[in-house]
């Protein structure tokens, strides 16, 4: 088979990339400049049509991305089974003066490595000349378990594929230590509109929407739910959905689930929390779960520091236990390592961090919902269980209790089932509006929807599903996982809560005609009450400058 490289040209840029993700921070960091890859979305596009048309001809008999270490890895891993000869001055370059030991490694980016059949070449030169693709033949497939590479006919590497991947395994330590897990309690205030207020407003809440809108992020205008929502008046969405195809229906939500703050108390349950996250966000806009894959992004410490290294085991083991729990496979990921630095003697490593992202095909794209309420008079509901999670909470960090409190815990008697109830009623249109409860609890959840819509709600902390006896703000600010707001049509109320029988289910409270936010207590006396355009001015606020 004939070894080719498509795409972009090879450039200096990416080089030692790979290295640079897990490489501990110094002075001299910045001179690392050619680490940094420098993307060209057009190419990229027109790589990607070029692969699928080939692809549905049957024309690729292996394909992979060069990633890190570029062609070094994408050749190297595809050939391992078999051998490679690779003739390195073949290899179409952005400019002159690379050596083959550049070429070699370059992480440039938009350049696909594929196996061919040679009688498939010329129909593959011709899509790929038809999309305006660079396309070269490079080098071969052997039979000689050996990869080899030429440049300007000498032989500059010659290496045994099973040196290369059959490496020794190592073993190391791995050291966790559990901390306490106990209930810490506040005293309690007649009123949380001021605490609301200051959550709102802190860096984690407040909306990053001038990031987001910096970009452009609206391409072939494929969006049917974009990620900030409205103009005068923003809002947040819980996920992206996009419709790829405007021939088809069918089309891909997109969200993220991230808090590191849960790993100062477990990593394990960090994960499981970020998987839980990014998977409301997609159910809230009518994902099936059924229909839904992930990809991890890693950025952790140094893993020769037995400590760092049991967080990170645990986290792993986190995301392969709620991975098959929720029957959601991990199709991708990456990871970034030795993310630490050194200041005055003392070694300062990052928070074990883990992005984790859900993506689902949604069968119909005028099914999809969004997360801001929608007519005045419709009910609220709350699905889901609440407890007293408050360690690692927006709330508890607000006042600086940082290591006091429960860790939220994904609940697998509980959680699945969840998910399943709000697809179908969204499914069946019997839920307008729906967004999850994530950092800030319910009390922020209630805010954001108001907020993205000009409409009031009037909720009562009563009705909302709890275990045990829990305080005011508890059940304002917890931060248990696996929770839902809801907006149900009143027509539907009886349809809709035949579907949530078998989950904890509250009718809390309705939308109000009126522009305030009214939360009534545990006792039935106002516990939050304000207007929108002031929890608004401290929503927006304390970015407003960058806007």
């Amino acid at each position: 088979q004939a070894i080719v490289v498509c795409g972009a040209l090879t450039g200096r840029d990416g080089i030692h990339g790979a290295t640079f993700s897990s490489v501990e921070l110094s002075e001299d960091t910045v001179e690392l400049t050619s680490a940094v890859q420098i993307g060209n979305p057009i190419e990229e596009k027109k790589l990607a049509q070029a692969i699928i048309r080939a692809r549905d001809e049957g024309l690729i008999s292996a394909i992979t991305d060069c990633g890190a270490g570029g062609l070094s890895s994408a050749v190297g891993e595809l050939a391992k089974d078999f051998g490679a000869q690779v003739y390195l001055d073949k290899v179409p370059l952005k400019y002159k003066g690379l050596s083959y030991t550049e070429i070699w490694i370059s992480e440039s980016q938009e350049r696909m490595v594929i196996f061919t059949e040679n009688r498939n070449l010329a129909g593959l030169k011709e899509i790929f000349d038809e999309e305006e693709v660079r396309f070269a033949v490079i080098g071969k497939v052997t039979a000689s378990k050996r990869l080899e590479l030429f440049y300007k006919d000498n032989k500059v590497a010659d290496l045994d594929m099973d040196f290369m991947h059959n490496v020794p395994r190592l073993k190391k330590d791995a050291v966790w230590t559990r901390k306490e897990d106990k209930q810490y309690r506040l005293k309690e205030k007649k009123d949380y509109t001021q605490d609301l207020k200051s959550m709102l407003g802190s860096l984690n809440i407040s909306p990053k929407d001038w990031i987001v809108r910096e970009y452009d992020h609206e391409v072939q205008a494929q969006s049917v739910i974009k990620p900030i929502l409205g103009m005068e008046r923003i809002g947040i969405s819980d996920a992206s959905v996009i419709r790829p195809n405007l021939h088809s229906k069918k089309c891909l939500a997109l969200g993220i689930g991230i808090n590191p703050f849960y790993s100062d108390i477990d990593p394990y349950w960090m994960a499981a929390l970020a998987i839980d996250e990014a998977l409301r966000n997609v159910i809230c806009t009518g994902a099936e779960l059924d229909k839904t894959y992930l990809l991890d992004n890693f950025s952790w410490g140094a893993p020769t520091d037995k400590n760092i290294l049991g967080g990170l085991v645990r986290a792993a083991r986190a995301c392969y236990d709620f991975s098959l729990y929720f029957g959601a496979p991990f199709i991708s990921g990456k990871d970034s390592l030795y993310n630490e630095y050194t200041v005055d003697k003392t070694r300062i490593s990052i928070p074990g961090t883990l992005l984790i992202s859900a993506v689902s095909v949604v069968d119909d794209y005028e099914n999809v919902i969004s997360s801001s309420f929608k007519k005045d008079g419709n009910l609220i509901y709350i699905l889901g269980s609440t407890a007293p999670h408050m360690g690692a909470s927006e709330y508890f960090r607000g006042m600086d209790i940082k290591d006091k409190g429960i860790i939220p815990k994904v609940d697998m008697s509980l959680a699945k089932r969840t998910f399943y109830a709000v697809s179908e009623a969204v499914k069946k249109s019997y839920v307008v509006s729906c967004h999850d409860c994530s950092e800030g609890g319910l009390a922020v959840a209630l805010s954001e929807m108001c907020l993205s819509s000009g409409k009031g709600a009037s909720v009562f902390l009563g009705e909302v599903p709890a275990k045990g006896k829990l305080l005011n703000y508890e059940i304002l600010f917890s931060e248990s996982p696996s929770r839902f707001v809801v907006e149900v049509r009143k027509d539907k109320k009886n349809k809709f809560e035949d579907i949530c029988k078998d989950i904890p289910f509250g009718l809390a409270g309705c939308v109000a005609s009126d522009k305030k936010l009214v939360v009534y207590g545990l006792e039935g006396d106002a516990i939050i009450n304000g207007s929108l355009d002031e929890f608004y001015e401290a929503w927006t606020g304390t970015f407003k400058d960058f806007r």
